[in-house]
């Protein structure tokens, strides 16, 4: 293997030219991605810097995972802390870990009691890696409750979904996509899903059957278009699911743990799930970490020896991780910072839109904040933008996705809005 390698702190891991790293990729990586022509060495806070030392404001955050900002140094250190102190290793299921015991308590503390017309019993926590493993355990949990407490006959159980979704990119999980990219060709897919209009509760109402044992919703969608649903359509579906025995989860993969400027995005409507599924921020953005949690009445009965498993997940490294982030959101007030800050950016833009010949419609909530622009353009603007030091994307091809680090400050924000404003206004 060349020798490539080098601890280098600020220009990166190793010494190959970015012309180099496009070619290696291009020979051997599968070219499922449509990237940027930029090759990061460095991350920093709400900063990412190439070869050459140029600087690009974040305003992705890898699709939340970076809230607290990139190498945040609390999570950091509790990283190294348990590389150092050798307790960061996987582990056989065999043995219990300190690690994940107290990750767990953490977490489970972390969401208020989940399904409570299931009772106060407190709730249970199944770790898993990247987000869509927890969307499957959601999905095990929603047919499983079905089969054992409503009787309905295995392999029959339905769940309602929504058009528009986003939930990862498994066989089971891209079954119920509206996009034709995502499935086309990876035939058979996974029955079991009927998919309605988001927002329409009237839709869900009609799509109940007898064999219908969940729902699973984002409470905002961000691949589909960063679309805020009508208000009232949570507490409907808090009420329909009550009405006729259903799980309602909420995927809060992306829009949760402060992103929209409140801890989880189903506050905004006053009602809790039976189950929220968690990932991508949860250990602020170092390693894959995912989490379903559940009223433990709902837990216990789906999950028993055997039933379910994952040798990484909630293994050592990454339960230090989450615990730190965790203690990082609440001593740094995280979603009270995401909601101060994208009032501010949200009135600035929609200032910048007023101005414009392009912007149709900017929403959001906190930090979460799409730009709709009228001709469907929206990657031309973000290539635009790249060129002047921004890094965002499009969803939907119709929409610039705002979502930077919740740690942003004012200072950046400026510099943000300046940009947004060469390109929009001229």
């Amino acid at each position: 293997m060349t020798a490539m390698r080098k601890i280098n702190y600020f220009s990166g891991f190793s010494n190959e030219k970015d012309e180099t790293i496009f070619d290696l990729e291009k020979d051997y990586g599968a070219h499922h991605y449509e990237r940027i022509h930029l090759v990061v060495r460095h991350a920093k806070g709400c900063w990412l810097t190439d070869e050459k030392g140029r600087k690009y404001l974040d305003c992705l955050a890898a699709y939340s995972a970076a809230n607290p900002g990139h190498h945040h140094p609390t999570i950091v250190n509790a990283v190294m802390d348990a590389l150092i102190g050798n307790y960061a290793s996987v582990l056989s299921n065999v043995v219990f870990t300190d690690p994940l015991g107290i990750f767990l308590s953490e977490a489970a503390k972390f969401a208020p009691q989940m399904a409570p017309r299931f009772g106060a019993h407190g709730n249970k926590v199944l770790p898993k890696n990247g987000g869509v493993e927890s969307v499957e355990t959601a999905i095990k949990t929603m047919r499983y409750y079905g089969f054992k407490k409503k009787g309905i006959k295995d392999g029959k159980q339905e769940i309602i979904v929504f058009d528009g979704n986003f939930h990862g990119r498994t066989i089971s999980v891209v079954s119920f996509s509206s996009s034709k990219k995502y499935k086309e060709g990876f035939g058979p897919l996974t029955p079991g899903f009927v998919s309605v209009e988001f927002g329409n509760l009237e839709a869900v109402e009609k799509a109940i059957t007898p064999n219908t044992c969940g729902i699973l919703v984002e409470p905002f969608q961000g691949e589909g278009g960063m679309r805020i649903p009508p208000k009232g359509f949570l507490k409907g579906l808090r009420k329909l699911s009550d009405d006729h025995d259903l799980l309602l989860v909420c995927d809060e993969i992306q829009v949760g743990m402060g992103r929209t400027g409140k801890k989880f995005c189903f506050e905004h409507e006053g009602i809790v799930p039976d189950g929220v599924i968690l990932g991508k921020a949860l250990s602020g953005g170092l390693v894959p970490l995912s989490v379903f949690i559940t009223n433990t009445v709902i837990m216990d009965l789906v999950f028993s020896k055997g039933s379910d498993g994952s040798t990484f997940g909630g293994y050592p490294l990454a339960c230090v991780a989450g615990t730190a982030s965790l203690k990082v959101f609440e001593d740094e007030k995280l979603a009270e910072q995401s909601a101060q800050k994208g009032e501010i950016l949200r009135q600035r833009i929609e200032d910048i839109a007023k101005r414009s010949p392009h912007v149709k419609e900017v929403r959001g909530k906190g930090l979460f904040i799409g730009i709709e622009v009228k001709e469907s353009n929206a990657m031309d603007f973000c290539k635009k933008l790249f060129k002047l030091g921004i890094i965002v994307n499009d969803s939907h091809g119709h929409t610039i996705r705002i979502s930077p680090p919740l740690v942003i400050n004012e200072d950046e924000m400026d510099f943000l809005v300046e940009q947004i404003e060469k390109v929009l206004v001229g």
